[in-house]
């Protein structure tokens, strides 16, 4: 299955990025690295830069219906950028209207509040996104992991990088169990 990867040209955190990322191509699927640009992002080490990875396809010109998932992942500044950029966030939105499986962690949900897809959902993020998801009509919670069937899709929902362990084998799971 070709999963996106939807990231800003900087600010993801460089292990919710390449942790997701190996788990998918562990599980033969075949990860495709998506921006708001073109070139390269640069991750980043909590506020320290790191390493820069290639786009693959840019959220533009990408088209959601050739993937069969979609992964965020978090960093501070990562998701606030694609909330203000109205491709990344119709990207997102048409996963939801499409019913395919969506994981994001830690602030990667703030993507999600923008793409107005939180409502009636239960999530769980970054702590301090409780508010936010609550504001957007989403039930937060404090778990490792958090899987919603809420609507048409499944969303897989992760709090930070302690998490990425369970987060990786819950998406995995999901996504498979999508696929089939």
């Amino acid at each position: 299955m070709r999963i996106a990867f939807l990231v800003a040209p900087e600010g993801v955190e460089q292990v919710e990025l390449t942790d997701p990322w190996q788990a998918a191509k562990d599980g033969g699927h075949e990860p495709v690295l998506v921006s708001t640009k073109q070139g390269e992002i640069q991750a980043f080490n909590h506020l320290d830069k790191a390493d820069t990875f290639p786009v693959d396809e840019v959220v533009g010109e990408a088209a959601p219906g050739s993937f069969g998932a979609l992964v965020l992942p978090g960093g501070v500044a990562n998701p606030d950028f694609l909330r203000m950029d109205d491709k990344a966030v119709a990207f997102v939105r048409d996963f939801f209207e499409q019913g395919r499986p969506v994981a994001a962690i830690c602030h990667a949900p703030w993507t999600l509040v923008e793409a107005d897809v939180v409502r009636g959902r239960t999530l769980t993020s970054w702590p301090s996104l409780r508010t936010d998801i609550r504001n957007a009509g989403g039930t937060w919670v404090d778990e490792q992991v958090q899987v919603c069937d809420h609507g048409a899709n499944k969303l897989v929902t992760s709090r930070k990088p302690d998490d990425l362990k369970a987060f990786c084998e819950t998406f995995l799971d999901v996504f498979a169990e999508e696929a089939a």
